[in-house]
Formats: structure tokens, C-alpha cells, sequence
């Protein structure tokens, strides 16, 4: 199967089983989705999604997550993981989004990437789900999968996304970065991964991965 029949195959597949592509983390706008999305940095979003309503219920602002001190934001926040620094981070935000942007958050990637603890993936995501411009945001199941599916190299995230832009179709890029993990968790994780139900990595999957997955199954 040549490169660009893997591309239509994967996106037909994903297509058929999520036909809808809900956003995973809960949010009312641009600013609450930046926040969550910062939480969720080594984190699940079931989780993310049990600790917003508390912060949120006490700040779902800027003006109002400034009121609040680093000390108080970490205190909500703890149970994610990391909350010094996210804590910090999203208290400088703030400032930064009333100081600098009218308390709006911008729509602009360099000038997201420049707020503290806010990097490339967390941009992205923000300008994929909250202003609908297409990105790519690459997350361990991305990266995961594109190796398994012989479409990237597996060398690093940037080259992941570099690769992703260029195989799918623009427009169809945020709704496709949903899709593709919402399959790696059910259908292609890096942990008790079943091949048989994995249909894309069984069907165009690198043979390498999958010699390797049936090596490793032949000595249980």
C-alpha cells in the first residue's frame, strides 16, 4: 500500500468510528480551554475535568485567577500534578492577558507560546478547539501511532507534526488530531495493546512494529 492509500485508509477509518469529535476537555471559552489544557500536561482529562470545576468556580477569568495567590491556585490544582509550576504559570498568564491582551486571549501562536508554562502543543490545541484555526497538536498517542503506522519516524514531536501536516489535508487537521486519540486509547495503547483489535496498525502498521509485537506475544 503505497504512502497516500495509509493516509486515506486512516482517515476513513477514524471518520467511521468518531464521526463526532467532542472537545475531551471541559470549557465555556478561549481562556478557561488555555488553563485546562495547561493542567492536563502529564495528566488525564477525566482528571483535568474534576479539578476545573472547583478552579473555575473561583476564578474563570483573569481578572479574577489574579485575586486569587500562586499559593491558593496550587492548592486547587494539586491533584494534576506539577502544581508549582502550573500554579505559577497560570497566575503569570493572567497578568500577561490583562496587561497585554485586554484580558483576551490572543489568537496568535507566537504570542501564545510566549505565556508562561504555555508551549507549542498547549498553543495549538488552544488555537485548534477555541478559534477552529488548523493546527496539529502531537501528543504521546500521535507520536505513538504515526511511528506504528509508518508515517513518521518516531525521532521526535516536531518532526511528527512536521509529517502529519504534510500526509493529511488541511482541513481536516483538527478534527483528525481528535480522532487519532481518541483511537490510540481505545484501540492502540502503548500499554496491554492488542493488536487484533488495532485495525489501522494491523492493516498498514511498519513491519517492524508489528514482527516486533508478535515476537513479544510468542514468549507469554
Amino acid at each position: 500500500m503505497k504512502k497516500q492509500e495509509k493516509v486515506a485508509f486512516v482517515i476513513d477509518t477514524l471518520t467511521e468510528l468518531y464521526p463526532h469529535t467532542p472537545i475531551p476537555l471541559d470549557h465555556k471559552d478561549p481562556y478557561t480551554l488555555l488553563i485546562a489544557v495547561l493542567l492536563s500536561a502529564q495528566s488525564t482529562d477525566a482528571k483535568v475535568n474534576q479539578i476545573t470545576p472547583l478552579l473555575f468556580d473561583r476564578a474563570d477569568n483573569p481578572y479574577a485567577m489574579i485575586r486569587l495567590s500562586v499559593d491558593e491556585i496550587r492548592e486547587i490544582i494539586k491533584p494534576v500534578g506539577l502544581s508549582p509550576t502550573k500554579a505559577k504559570g497560570i497566575y503569570g498568564l493572567s497578568e500577561i492577558l490583562i496587561e497585554k491582551y485586554n484580558g483576551e486571549v490572543p489568537v496568535d501562536m507566537e504570542a501564545l507560546e510566549e505565556l508562561p508554562a504555555v508551549g507549542h502543543k498547549t498553543a495549538s490545541v488552544v488555537l485548534a478547539q477555541a478559534f477552529n484555526i488548523p493546527t496539529f497538536p502531537v501528543d504521546t498517542h500521535i507520536h505513538r501511532l504515526m511511528y506504528r503506522w509508518g508515517l513518521s519516524s518516531g525521532k521526535n514531536v516536531q518532526q511528527t507534526e512536521k509529517d502529519a501536516k504534510r500526509l493529511f489535508p488541511k482541513e481536516q487537521w483538527n478534527a483528525l488530531h481528535l480522532r487519532i486519540i481518541f483511537y490510540g486509547r481505545e484501540y492502540s495503547p502503548a500499554r496491554g495493546w492488542n493488536l487484533e483489535k488495532d485495525i489501522i496498525t494491523k492493516t498498514i502498521g511498519r513491519k517492524t512494529v508489528i514482527n516486533e509485537y508478535y515476537k513479544k506475544s510468542s514468549k507469554k
